[in-house]
């Protein structure tokens, strides 16, 4: 069965997180991804690191996307991080609105990521392949389903070449958002976000402030594992790859996996669906 993959990264705040980062990498580029892509701080917060670990991808061999964000931002500093980036060789962008950092108040000039993606086009033409977000269960700021789903659908109509999804644990919430979607005149791939489980904690603090569900037997189960985290990660591995399978079945264009900046997680999980790297 083969399948497009993208592996997500964060920029590491030190040298050994840097180092684990690498070595990582390395093992996760055994599967042969599309390409790998790397967040963006809360109001370009991790600007640097964000360009230095794309820029260590790409002379590793292999595709990168960078994440990049717009709120409070000016064209001038967009267009100017934009040219750095094409500099760097990066052929590839995540586009997003973004989040603040606290105390900042709204400013810049782009208010939505449809901004982003206009401007870029306007600006770079076909320089860059861009990704746009996807809110399978709607986007926690979003005023109704409809609403999310018109504010995805100008993204694309913006010029986007495809969109990646929040994470989830419901299929059918996937499935439904894509063929409202194609209802909507969006033809793009809508790639699946897929989380591994290995640690319930983080993960409910992760799912509460993106708005992410899970699904009520999961947490339990979860809460009822306590500190067992073999069984954590024995149990998020079963639920995950049954989801992954579920998706591939239903036509999903590939999957992009959040990594958490670890291979192992996601090589289990390429592993139970037979795309484990040989």
């Amino acid at each position: 069965m083969a399948c497009p993959l993208s592996f997500e990264f964060f920029p590491p705040k030190t040298p050994e997180g840097a180092a684990k980062l690498r070595a990582a990498r390395q093992r996760l580029y055994a599967a042969r991804p599309q390409f790998c892509s790397v967040t963006y701080g809360a109001g370009g917060s991790t600007q640097e690191g964000t360009f230095t670990t794309v820029a260590e991808i790409l002379a590793e061999g292999v595709d990168a996307a960078a994440h990049f964000s717009c709120i409070g931002a000016t064209r001038q500093r967009v267009r100017a991080q934009l040219a750095e980036l094409q500099r760097l060789g990066v052929r590839r962008l995540v586009a997003l609105r973004g989040d603040l950092p606290s105390g900042y108040g709204l400013g810049g000039e782009f208010t939505y990521a449809r901004d982003l993606v206009a401007f870029i086009r306007a600006e770079f033409g076909a320089a860059f392949h861009i990704e746009v977000a996807a809110y399978p269960e709607m986007h926690p700021q979003a005023r109704s389903p409809e609403a999310d789903l018109q504010a995805f659908a100008a993204k694309v109509a913006a010029g986007a070449d495809g969109a990646i999804t929040q994470y989830f644990f419901n299929a059918d919430a996937y499935l439904r958002f894509v063929d409202e979607a194609r209802a909507a005149g969006v033809t793009v791939p809508i790639v699946p976000g897929i989380m591994p489980i290995t640690n319930a904690t983080q993960l409910m603090r992760f799912s509460d402030a993106c708005g992410a569900e899970i699904p009520r037997w999961i947490r339990l189960r979860l809460q009822g594992y306590g500190d067992d985290t073999a069984s954590i990660r024995a149990f998020g591995l079963d639920v995950v790859s049954a989801l992954c399978e579920r998706l591939l079945r239903a036509g999903a264009p590939g999957l992009h996996f959040y990594t958490m900046n670890q291979a192992e997680p996601t090589l289990a999980i390429l592993d139970r669906l037979g795309l484990a790297p040989v």
